[in-house]
């Protein structure tokens, strides 16, 4: 079989393949470019009042504990998944467990915002962590190489007619 028809077979082929993996990692990928734009994905972040903050960690505890909000359900530490302190804007963002976040002043210690974060299990579809390890060893790392392998095949198809041409013009040039 001639190298361009295998190549071209391959690349057909190994498009379809990876269609569905490369179509969740695709929009997944195009939802988190616009989650700073979009409220829906990950809360818009307030600003706090000064620059440096002025509470201690148990303060930021203490407020997400008797904050009354009913997905705000804070006993201690193990019930916040991440803690975010901005100090250039005054904030700290709380991730709960259950996937709400909370921000607060962090000169007063008052909560700003309670929102429910989207972003978190966005990511986790776009990089396949939420399928599990498997799928992101046995399905997203080769359909990334044959992503790779497609950019390739895709290059050459491009290239190739051109260095073609360009031999074509040389012979009918070297000839006349």
């Amino acid at each position: 079989m001639h190298g361009n028809v295998l190549n071209r077979k391959l690349h057909y082929w190994g498009a379809a393949i990876i269609a569905i993996p490369l179509l969740i990692v695709i929009s997944s990928g195009v939802v988190l470019q616009l989650k700073k734009h979009w409220a829906w994905v990950q809360p818009v972040e307030h600003r706090g009042r000064v620059k440096a903050p002025q509470i201690e960690l148990s303060a930021i505890l203490n407020a997400m504990k008797t904050y009354a909000h009913p997905e705000v359900k804070v006993a201690g530490w193990e019930d916040v998944k991440r803690l975010d302190v901005r100090p250039d804007r005054g904030v700290a963002k709380a991730t709960l467990q259950n996937d709400w976040e909370v921000q607060i002043d962090t000169t007063d210690g008052r909560v700003m915002q309670v929102a429910y974060r989207r972003s978190d299990w966005i990511e986790a579809i776009h990089d396949g962590s939420i399928f599990g390890d498997p799928y992101k060893l046995w399905i997203v790392f080769p359909s990334a190489l044959v992503l790779l392998f497609l950019w390739g095949s895709g290059m050459w198809m491009w290239v190739y007619p051109l260095l073609n041409r360009r031999k074509v013009r040389r012979r009918r040039a070297a000839a006349a």
